[in-house]
């Protein structure tokens, strides 16, 4: 797969949850911050995780998309589905605009909160949360900065490195082109 050009009309992939063959360019999530993994079993039943949202005991945290340009196949895009922190205040205004199908709210501040292997270390990036029309999870931009992660972000990454980032994670048993 080296060194070729796919577009996502081209990409196949076999999915390890759905063992479905799907068509497009994967996403890859995480179902919870680094932080409730570090938990264990007895101090995880204490704290409260939804698909969308997490509080342990006065950290807050909520999932939305970190999405990076696909390198010449521009307008798509890789989306990871990460968890960032926010303060108190901004996670409760949150929850009230959840449903809301227009949320004219400025970004709020937050910490990156997943490892993603294949990167130096990503927890506590700096990031902005951009709230978005109900039901799409909210955008996340990491501030600009050296980091790996940041620069791809900001200016792209190359399906081959796309592909090596999937594969260890483990988010697809097979591709074909």
């Amino acid at each position: 797969m080296r060194g070729t050009h796919i577009v996502s009309s081209e990409l196949r992939f076999k999915c390890r949850h759905c063992d479905q063959t799907h068509v497009g360019i994967p996403d890859l999530g995480f179902d919870a911050p680094y932080h409730y993994a570090q938990l264990n079993e007895s101090e995880q039943a204490d704290a409260e995780l939804t698909s969308d949202l997490c509080t342990i005991e006065d950290d807050h945290f909520i999932r939305g998309v970190l999405q990076i340009p696909i390198i010449d196949h521009e307008p798509e895009y890789f989306g990871l589905g990460v968890w960032v922190s926010l303060s108190a205040q901004n996670f409760a205004r949150y929850q009230e605009l959840f449903d809301c199908p227009d949320p004219d709210e400025p970004p709020y501040f937050g910490w990156f909160c997943n490892r993603i292997s294949g990167y130096p270390d990503t927890l506590n990036l700096k990031a902005k949360v951009i709230l978005q029309p109900h039901p799409n999870r909210p955008k996340i931009e990491l501030q600009p900065t050296d980091h790996p992660l940041s620069v791809q972000h900001h200016n792209g990454i190359s399906v081959d490195d796309m592909m090596e980032l999937l594969h260890a994670h483990g988010a697809f048993d097979s591709c074909d082109e």
